[in-house]
């Protein structure tokens, strides 16, 4: 299709000639036939290119306003301008204080390929560990983020950190302006892509965590996918002509392929897109889920049917044939290229959707963060509030009911329409919105488990509605169901295209700008004083060889901050880190002195730094504190019926070892404490003296 010429109603066709012979002919008969467009008078000429300059700059003006807006919001959080150099580094947290650190080391590299191989053969974070950070952290962003600030001068005009933030707001003001061409592509109004930008921002809480933790890789990443899918939309229109789809084309391969450098998990984005893009070229309704064996019977069946067919060129060409070469192949590279990162998440999934049960600390840990959890009540209220989920579920219902009624006309054998107009009252004819109805769903469904999905999904949730509330097409479609007789369907379809949006706009405009302002206009500040003194402390007082154990996420802070090296990371796609976390966590656990220190020294670390707030977590979910997590693995504490208890004799380590007596003196020393942390030293020589 990509390569045919001609018409919209060419690209439309999928019959395809028997030989080449007939092929040329064909062509040659088809590009005979295509009618020499008019030329079209300069004032249509002149309307047009004013719709289309007009809606470019809307889209720009958005994206650039809404990066402006972040980056005030962001100062006047954190009032950041105004913080030294380690109290704006504590405001990266957790893996996002990881990201960070490796963009300095980039920097105080000697030279860019010195920095590159530095971090593809890095020994200098982890303890006893060497490790590709490049690869296992996909710190691409940081590399290039690094290259461009050195190249451009950047060095002698702006900070390190204002100039890493900014790429990343300014990547964010991308993401929304591809959000706001795709509604634009899809309703055929700039005004949608304008109400689109206002949900986004409104419910930003839900859309995106960038105040919250600017290095994470989604926030990288996102902005790719959002152009991959303008792209995408741009490209599954029927009325495109073949410039407009060898630009999409190019646009979509090179933001597709950048996103997947940008993100680790990527590939499970494009696996659902690629299932939406199968189920809209099939028109299917279900996807019946085939284990291996069966995949061979359909290769053996379809070359069987080829043979006895007459070589039947029909089989060859199946959508069959193209969905289940792909799992064989993707099967047999799962041989010869093993990787766990899959097993982990079927594991993960297995215990999620309670076909499985674990007492594994990792495991239980990742199922107790909010992120993972399903959504509350105050999700679904604040979508509400804010009429995005009532207009949304509007229009998903009635492209979902169009969608079915043009599967049930090819099912039944009825020939679709070559070209759909406005008062046929068809907008599930259309190729790009049955795909962007099945993406919102299957994202949608993962969005009611896994609430941090919401990040992912709720930003074509904008999109769709605002799309929806714009078109005529989805109003007709409904005008044409209900039958409406009283006034001009097609005269009440653009009325209400132009004026709901409106009203919505207007409404948002009056409930929700003077709050934006009101954010502007506060200045909050991050206090986080006792973080600061260990951090000071640790610069001061602790060896340059020293390696610190503790919880990951304050390892990453200690990298980033200090550069000292420590004995595990906030990561969770490598089995060596896993198990490191669950061991140094033993230390809020009811083990021995002796247990812990054996932990401890088998990962050469010379501080431990025990943490109050963990260790006296008191959380609203019992069960889900550390200490608890704990318990279950190690059988101190029953998880269900039937579980043996075992008990033990020895206190919460972090507790006894606050108390200073034997023999948790003999083998730990205080040596720095305040109101939330607590640093003791290991020691190398060990006296049993009470």
């Amino acid at each position: 299709m990509a390569e045919e010429e001609g018409p919209p109603v060419e690209l439309r066709q999928r019959k395809k000639p028997k030989s080449s012979e007939n092929k040329e002919s064909a062509k040659e008969e088809k590009i005979s036939d295509i009618p020499i467009p008019e030329r079209a008078p300069k004032h249509v000429l002149f309307q047009r290119f004013a719709k289309i300059f007009i809606g470019c700059l809307a889209a720009v003006t958005s994206g650039m306003m809404y990066a402006l807006y972040l980056s005030a919001y962001h100062e006047r959080k954190f009032w950041f301008s105004n913080r030294q150099e380690l109290e704006r580094e504590i405001t990266f947290q957790g893996d996002s204080a990881i990201y960070y650190s490796y963009y300095k080391d980039m920097l105080k590299a000697p030279s860019f390929e010195r920095g590159v191989y530095e971090l593809t053969h890095n020994n200098k974070t982890v303890s006893l560990k060497t490790i590709n950070a490049v690869q296992q952290m996909s710190l691409y962003p940081e590399l290039i983020a690094s290259i461009l600030y050195q190249a451009t001068g950047s060095n002698e005009i702006i900070e390190p950190v204002y100039f890493y933030i900014g790429i990343v707001f300014g990547l964010q003001g991308i993401y929304v302006t591809a959000l706001f061409v795709t509604s634009w592509l899809m309703s055929g109004t700039w005004l949608a892509g304008m109400l689109t930008v206002a949900w986004f921002v409104i419910n930003r809480v839900d859309t995106t965590r960038i105040e919250y933790s600017i290095p994470l890789r989604e926030n990288w990443a996102l902005p790719y996918f959002a152009c991959q899918i303008a792209a995408l939309t741009g490209y599954l229109k029927s009325n495109l002509n073949t410039y407009g789809e060898r630009f999409c084309y190019l646009l979509m391969s090179a933001s597709t392929y950048t996103f997947m450098m940008m993100w680790e998990y990527s590939h499970y984005l494009l696996f659902l897109q690629a299932i939406s893009l199968f189920l809209l070229d099939t028109f299917s309704v279900e996807q019946s889920d085939k284990v291996y064996e069966v995949y061979k019977i359909y290769i053996f069946s379809l070359f069987l049917g080829y043979l006895l067919q007459f070589e039947n060129p029909a089989l060859l060409v199946s959508p069959l044939l193209s969905l289940v070469a792909a799992l064989m192949l993707a099967k047999c590279l799962q041989m010869f290229v093993p990787h766990k990162e899959n097993g982990h998440m079927l594991k993960f999934l297995e215990v999620k959707f309670g076909l499985n049960m674990t007492k594994n600390f990792t495991m239980n840990w990742l199922l107790c963060q909010e992120s993972l959890q399903a959504p509350s009540q105050d999700f679904f209220l604040r979508l509400t509030q804010s009429s995005l989920l009532p207009f949304y579920i509007l229009v998903l219902i009635i492209c979902f009911l169009s969608m079915l009624q043009v599967i049930f006309r090819r099912i039944n054998g009825k020939s679709l329409k070559e070209t759909v107009t406005l008062e046929d009252g068809r907008i599930g004819e259309r190729p790009e919105i049955i795909y962007h109805v099945i993406h919102t769903i299957l994202l949608g469904s993962l969005a009611m488990v896994i609430e941090g999905l919401k990040y992912i999904w709720i930003p074509y949730v904008c999109m769709l509605a605002a799309f929806g509330v714009c078109s005529p097409e989805l109003w007709m479609t409904l005008f044409k169901w209900l039958r409406l007789r009283t006034v001009h369907p097609i005269l009440l379809a653009l009325i209400l295209s132009m004026a709901v949006p409106t009203i919505i706009g207007l409404s948002l405009w009056k409930e929700f700008f003077p709050r934006l302002m009101t954010e502007l206009m506060e200045l909050q500040e991050f206090y986080d004083p006792d973080t600061v003194e260990l951090m000071t402390w640790i610069k001061r007082q602790a060896p340059v060889a020293a390696v610190f154990a503790g919880s990951p996420q304050l390892m990453g802070a200690i990298k980033l901050c200090t550069g000292w090296m420590v004995t595990s990371l906030p990561l969770y796609n490598d089995d060596d880190l896993l198990k490191r976390n669950e061991n140094i966590y033993q230390i809020y656990s009811k083990r021995s002195a002796e247990d812990i220190y054996k932990i401890l020294t088998s990962y050469k670390a010379n501080y431990l730094i025990v943490e109050d707030a963990i260790c006296n977590e008191v959380g609203p979910m019992r069960g889900c504190r550390v200490k608890d997590l704990l318990d279950i693995a190690n059988g101190h504490m029953v998880c269900e019926e039937g579980d043996k208890l075992t008990y033990s004799k020895y206190g919460r380590f972090c507790h006894e070892v606050k108390i200073n007596y034997s023999p948790y003196v003999n083998y730990f020393t205080r040596v720095y404490w305040n109101r939330s942390y607590f640093v003791y030293k290991i020691n190398t020589v060990i006296s049993f003296q009470s």
